[in-house]
């Protein structure tokens, strides 16, 4: 009956016509597209049909593999029709992986190494030349290039770091206007507050490049890259005072040493020949030179298009030099006249002065119209920044969207100064994230496409724009576009090209394309991974497997290689395939792969966990290809296995946390927000859980959470302190935590004091004073889960004093509250008494309890000989591929066995799909130790420009250049 139950809810929703048509993951296309059903009893009928066929062919065959699907499934029950889902099984022909859409190198270390070459070279001529508009605008090219270069690594810092870099050398208001925005936009996530205008006055946090203020101003010296939000009000000493002229008086005055009156309609104004000649050249002609009105007193002007008020306004400035008492009308009129009389000084004060006006969206569509109509630099700028600083919202404004998509508009800001690659290059990057299949997105890529120069800039927009039109359905279109990047010199978007053949039905044509890359180069995962699409059988299989080998990153070939054995029959296998990625890199379609997996299995239980994983990912995940929200699916699930109250979901957290279980953990918080969901403490435990799989954004996300959902002062200080540590501001973060303590002492704020403090070189006194705030931490209520990580990082002090004895204790007490992670710092305690044995066996008991156990193998290594420590390093590889240390291991033992070209290889294996910072020293020291120079300088090169400062590679690389010699031109 509760099965059955099961299958009438999912009808009831009306998901059963998803089988009706052709659909994304049918078992049988063919038979759910047969005749159309008379009734909606018939429909059923039809539907179950197929499904019915593959259980057949299920419970014909043994379900091998059992025992490998992640430690969850120790049975295997009998796959019955009525506990799978409508929507079959999931299919291969619909996983398909995407194509990129960025820039990516066949050999992205000599794209690393030819970019910081052209930086330092950049960087030195500016040094020598000083920083003139064009060498800025160089180097800010320069760093936007190796922006593009770094999306691929998929590490925020560095992308940080190259806008950075970028605005810093904005040459600029149009650059420092759009880099500000594009910085503060990748630090959304990271708002303790919104922001209540875009145009607010800086937090004292806020980085001050982002400073909307400080993008108008044009810096002179380096200190006027300050925030000008911060800087110090003006000295009221009078001395200071005494240098300011005073304002000058207007009225009889001036009337008396007028000499020329202008006369519009029936009223004159009086003005100074010399002050209006000073305006302009033309009206320095017109009042001194061969015109009549030279030697008038009084001249005409009431056709010029300007009122008396106006007129008088232009006296005062051609007196003065100020608009500080003109309304915003007068000043408007005073630019269109400026603009008319080539009055240069006239037109940039109001530029200056309406754009110190703009500071909400109202303003900004109020007067770009004005600005884009008398090209006011400043105005339009303002206005652009406005716009800028409220995407995406802003991109659903007709008004903005006419102006920042169209060819049209793309003029109008051309003639103003602010079209530009870098503008369309940050709005079309928002509009694909937003919706990629939009016409906005087409648009802005056009827009790109036309104001890209030769070389990365152009294969990056013709690249993007054949993604979009790929995902859009117009493959002749998308099969252009990705011809014309590749004939920049893009190879990648050769992939593209044969990606758009296959879908228009060219399957041949796309397999030689795919293998001429792999004929022309030198192989990399994804050059397979795009082969296998278009073969079957062994030879796809085998693509699959190299393509695995070369970059056990990429998704799609375990996806495929699972739902094959899902196919087969044999769904522990499959289970254990998609675990093998899910170990080290968890993602929302494997997460939903496996929970697809589980339901065919009945164990709703599993499918629970990963559907509240995934969720906690993305809240707005649907499942099943879009038909099924992932909260229902998880709400009809739920009602097939057991009900946990708070106090059951407690044990059930206490438990998964201690077995290391990172995705048990995060779904079992899930439930419990879904019956608390203003519980702030869980929410701050979420965010501890995504940083640990490393979904960084996901995880900001959930601390802000917790803190806007912080019913006492104190905690919400903790959850700031946290947000400001994790953004940089270490400083800021012990202030928030000693505030905290001033209102209430807690745990989580003596821990946060304590964290804070010792992210530095403690000496013995710093260091006794952290122990001292965390057993102040753990002298205050909570849970066993924290206190155990408080004692965890005692061990740690104590073991960095030399305090072995009172390290050990720690780590004792933390493993008495199952802080399994503890047994990670008591071995080391063991190994610094050399106490070997104890070592290894306590890093055997962490593997034996912790479910992710790469770390644990890679750590026990350094406790056992030779032989066993490439053991333990083989299994971390083969659980975590992304762990560099196992390679750097292996290659050192090769190195020392004089087997240098084995040793070469094994770091190439890796920086091949993780070019890595000690990965590429390290290599580079190899050759330099085998005296190939220019590979040691390659490698050197690469690795500071993922790392401008890293010493030791500036080092080595000073080394090899003075052994190179002088480089040639």
């Amino acid at each position: 009956m509760q099965k059955n139950h099961l299958l009438t809810t999912l009808r009831s929703l009306k998901l059963i016509d998803g089988c009706k048509g052709t659909q994304v993951y049918a078992v049988n296309q063919s038979a759910s597209n047969a005749n159309a059903p008379a009734s909606s009893s018939s429909s059923s009928s039809s539907c179950e049909k197929p499904l019915l066929r593959h259980v057949a062919s299920l419970r014909s065959k043994s379900i091998q593999g059992g025992n490998n699907g992640g430690g969850r499934n120790h049975y295997t029950p009998s796959l019955l029709p009525d506990s799978l889902l409508p929507f079959g099984l999931p299919s291969a022909d619909h996983i398909d992986p995407p194509v990129d859409p960025f820039l990516r190198h066949v050999d992205p270390v000599a794209a690393f190494s030819d970019s910081f070459r052209r930086l330092s070279s950049a960087t030195e001529a500016e040094a020598d030349a000083g920083a003139g508009d064009e060498r800025l605008l160089l180097l800010c090219d320069l760093h936007l290039e190796q922006l593009s270069l770094f999306r691929p690594v998929a590490d925020p810092k560095l992308l940080r770091r190259s806008l950075r870099s970028a605005r810093l050398h904005a040459p600029n208001a149009h650059h420092r206007v759009v880099l500000s925005a594009w910085l503060r936009f990748e630090r959304r996530e990271d708002q303790l507050l919104p922001s209540p205008s875009p145009l607010s006055s800086c937090s004292p946090t806020s980085p001050a490049l982002e400073c909307p203020r400080a993008a108008l101003l044009s810096p002179s010296s380096s200190s006027d890259l300050l925030c000008p939000c911060r800087r110090p009000p003006p000295d009221p000493s009078p001395s200071s005072s005494a240098s300011v002229p005073a304002p000058r008086r207007h009225g009889q005055e001036e009337v008396e040493d007028a000499d020329v009156w202008f006369c519009i309609g029936d009223d004159e104004v009086p003005c100074v020949r010399s002050s209006i000649a000073a305006l302009s050249k033309p009206f320095s002609t017109l009042l001194y030179g061969g015109f009549a009105e030279a030697q008038r007193e009084r001249i005409s002007f009431s056709h010029n298009g300007i009122s008396v008020r106006g007129m008088k306004a232009v006296d005062v400035f051609s007196r003065t030099g100020r608009l500080d008492e003109f309304p915003p009308d007068t000043v408007l009129e005073l630019l269109a006249f400026a603009n008319k009389f080539c009055c240069e000084g006239l037109k940039s004060a109001c530029d200056a002065k309406m754009a110190s006006l703009v500071r909400n969206l109202d303003d900004a569509l109020l007067l770009v119209e004005y600005g884009l109509e008398e090209t006011a630099y400043l105005l339009v700028a303002a206005c652009l920044q406005v716009f800028l600083r409220e995407l995406p919202r802003s991109l659903s404004d007709p008004d903005i969207t006419r102006l920042l998509c169209t060819q049209e508009g793309r003029d109008r800001l051309e003639a103003a100064g602010h079209a530009s690659f870098l503008l369309y290059h940050f709005l079309s990057q928002v509009a694909m994230e937003e919706d990629m299949k939009s016409n906005t997105t087409v648009m802005l890529l056009e827009r790109l496409v036309e104001c890209a120069t030769p070389g990365w800039q152009k294969q990056l927009a013709l690249h993007q724009l054949g993604c979009v039109m790929l995902e859009r359905g117009e493959y002749k279109d998308s099969q252009r576009w990705f011809e014309e990047a590749a004939s920049e010199g893009h190879v990648y978007s050769r992939i593209g090209v044969a990606r758009a053949k296959f879908k228009k039905g060219h399957k041949y044509s796309a397999y030689k394309l795919a293998s001429s890359l792999i004929d022309d180069f030198e192989p990399v995962g994804w050059m397979y991974q795009e082969r296998s699409l278009y073969c079957n059988g062994k030879e796809k299989m085998s693509d699959l497997r190299v393509a695995t080998e070369l970059d056990p990153t990429l998704a799609y070939p375990y996806k495929y290689r699972a739902i094959a054995l899902m196919e087969d029959g044999k769904v522990g296998a499959a289970i254990a395939e998609i675990n093998k990625i899910i170990g080290f890199k968890v993602s929302t379609d494997c997460l939903e792969l496996r929970a697809w997996f589980c339901l065919a299995l009945e164990d709703y239980e599993g499918a629970v966990q990963d559907t509240r994983a995934l969720m906690t990912l993305d809240p707005s995940y649907l499942m099943f290809h879009g038909k099924l929200h992932g909260d229902q699916l998880i709400e009809i699930l739920q009602q097939h296995g057991k009900q946990w109250d708070m106090a059951d979901c407690w044990m059930q957290l206490y438990d998964r946390w201690s077995a290391v279980d990172d995705i048990g953990s995060l779904a079992v918080v899930h439930q419990m927000l879904a019956k608390e969901p203003a519980n702030s403490s869980l929410r701050f435990r979420q965010s501890l859980l995504l940083l640990r799989l490393n979904c960084q954004k996901a995880a900001m996300n959930s601390l802000r959470l917790a803190r806007n959902h912080s019913i006492h002062d104190h905690e919400r200080l903790v959850y700031e302190g946290w947000i400001l540590y994790d953004t940089g501001h270490r400083d800021e973060a012990l202030a928030k935590a000693e505030e905290s303590i001033s209102v209430q002492r807690s745990f989580e704020a003596f821990f946060l004091k304590a964290y804070a403090l010792a992210d530095s070189n403690l000496d013995p006194t710093s260091s006794s004073y952290v122990i001292q705030l965390l057993e102040q931490a753990n002298s205050c209520a909570s849970d066993n889960l924290r206190k155990g990580q408080a004692h965890n990082n005692m061990g740690s002090i104590y073991v960095d004093c030399d305090m072995l004895d009172e390290a050990a204790e720690c780590y004792l007490k933390a493993l008495g509250i199952k802080h399994t992670r503890a047994h990670q710092g008591l071995a080391r305690v063991y190994y610094l008494k050399n106490q070997k044995k104890a070592a290894y066996d306590e890093m055997t008991k962490l593997i034996e309890k912790a479910k992710n156990n790469a770390s644990a193998y890679e750590k026990r290594s350094e406790y056992c000989d030779r032989d066993m420590a490439k053991s333990d390093l083989n299994m971390a590889t083969k659980l975590d591929p992304l762990r560099t240390y196992p390679y750097r291991y292996r290659a050192a033992v090769l190195m020392d066995d004089n087997k240098e070209e084995e040793a070469i290889a094994e770091l190439s294996q890796a920086i091949a799909f993780k070019p890595d910072l000690q990965l590429l020293h390290l290599r580079a020291a190899f050759y330099d130790s085998m005296g190939d120079t220019a590979s040691t300088l390659r490698d050197c090169e690469a690795a500071l420009c993922l790392d401008p400062s890293h010493c030791d590679s500036m080092d080595l690389h000073n080394k090899a250049l003075g052994r190179a010699g002088p480089p040639s031109t």
